[in-house]
């Protein structure tokens, strides 16, 4: 009996997995096409001005490359784009003429805040059908996920 208990939860937890994919990727794609579309930028880009944003200084391309979950050759594309644009710089360390730091310019900031705002509105119309206690719930549940632990 605890085996077909198991086998059940396996194939509910199997189905969670799926629709979860599902969710995130529908999410991921449609927040990509508004910020193409509105604001003729990629998601790339808007998360690795997020990343500098949130430090509020400059970091090094190894630090931002931690901060996304991506790799260093990942964020360059990004940096030097952002770079031409003129809505980041980078300075290379007194301490170590390897270490590349990179932040926004002033420039960059105020473009991200737009940015912030309108991504923010989006996905506030995104997620707009879960009511405050349901989010709630979802965050509690997400967290547990992160943690490896069963809900």
């Amino acid at each position: 009996m605890n085996i077909a208990m198991n086998d059940t939860l396996s194939k509910r937890r199997l189905k969670m997995w799926i629709r979860f994919l599902s969710v995130a990727r529908s999410a991921e794609g449609h927040m990509r096409e508004f910020l193409r579309v509105n604001h003729e930028t990629t998601l790339p880009r808007f998360d690795v001005m997020a990343a500098l944003h949130r430090r509020c200084e400059a970091v090094t391309m190894s630090e931002l490359g931690r901060l996304l979950l991506v790799s260093n050759g990942n964020v360059t594309a990004v940096v030097d784009r952002l770079e031409l644009d003129g809505l980041a710089k980078r300075t290379t360390s007194n301490a170590d003429r390897r270490t590349i730091y990179v932040a926004l310019t002033s420039k960059g900031l105020k473009q991200f805040e737009v940015l912030a705002i309108d991504h923010e509105r989006e996905i506030n119309v995104l997620f707009g059908n879960l009511a405050g206690d349901e989010l709630e719930s979802m965050m509690q549940l997400l967290k547990c996920m992160g943690k490896g632990e069963s809900a």
